[in-house]
């Protein structure tokens, strides 16, 4: 389980929140844009550090600021995905995955590369390089590299925000299903309704860089709740659980 208690002052900025999220699952930040959520998972992930609070993982502390704690991200034991994937474009489809796997010790390995290149559906890629993959593709290489690091917790920051509503829905089944089959909790950050709806088993709504609101996550509580989520009759051919 992720526990987060953090207070961080941004410029005129502040983000004062405390949350925490299942051992299991995805766990979605859900906002507006420039509500501090991009913020929040960079200092889970050690890339922003906190003036002040705590942030522990499975009872292990990665900041502590009472304790003089800082965990380096590449200590961390977490998996990041971001917006635009970030692939070695040197490399091909294969180079790419197994370099994050290459850094983790065989015996302490949870996924094998087979294993991550079925679950993803990347066999016909893995002599590609990124400039001949799709949006979509690339998307599924990032998270493939990710799990093959063997993260504790993987983050993933709007990763489809740059993808149209095709290719979102493509790729959003790969999300829900690895989540599934790895066992490996998600936080995943987003300003959509539709993806969160999509994927999502519980939510933390974040405005103003703080919580509004944290719970279990299905279309009867966002109609009941129009405060915190915006429209989303228009879902793009998303399926909502």
């Amino acid at each position: 389980m992720l526990e987060v208690k953090v207070l961080k002052k941004l410029g005129a900025f502040t983000i004062d929140v405390a949350f925490s999220s299942g051992d299991s699952g995805i766990t979605a930040i859900f906002g507006p844009s420039g509500a501090g959520k991009t913020s929040i998972i960079n200092m889970v992930a050690g890339l922003l550090k906190p003036d002040q609070g705590q942030i522990y993982l499975d009872d292990e502390p990665l900041f502590d600021s009472k304790k003089g704690i800082n965990v380096p991200p590449n200590k961390r034991r977490l998996g990041y995905i971001f917006q635009d994937g970030r692939l070695f474009p040197h490399l091909t489809v294969k180079s790419n995955l197994m370099y994050g796997m290459k850094l983790i010790r065989k015996q302490d390995r949870k996924l094998n590369f087979d294993q991550v290149v079925t679950l993803l559906d990347l066999e016909t890629l893995l002599y590609r390089r990124p400039a001949k993959l799709s949006g979509g593709e690339k998307q599924r290489v990032a998270i493939g590299r990710a799990l093959l690091t063997s993260p504790s917790l993987l983050l993933m920051d709007e990763p489809l925000s740059s993808l149209d509503g095709r290719l979102k829905a493509e790729i959003l089944p790969f999300v829900s299903r690895m989540q599934k089959e790895s066992m490996i909790p998600v936080l995943y950050v987003s300003h959509s309704t539709d993806e969160i709806l999509s994927i999502a088993d519980r939510v933390i709504v974040v405005q103003s860089g703080k919580v509004v609101f944290t719970g279990g996550l299905d279309i009867a509580m966002v109609k009941e709740r129009p405060e915190f989520f915006p429209p989303f009759g228009s879902n793009n051919g998303l399926v909502y659980r």
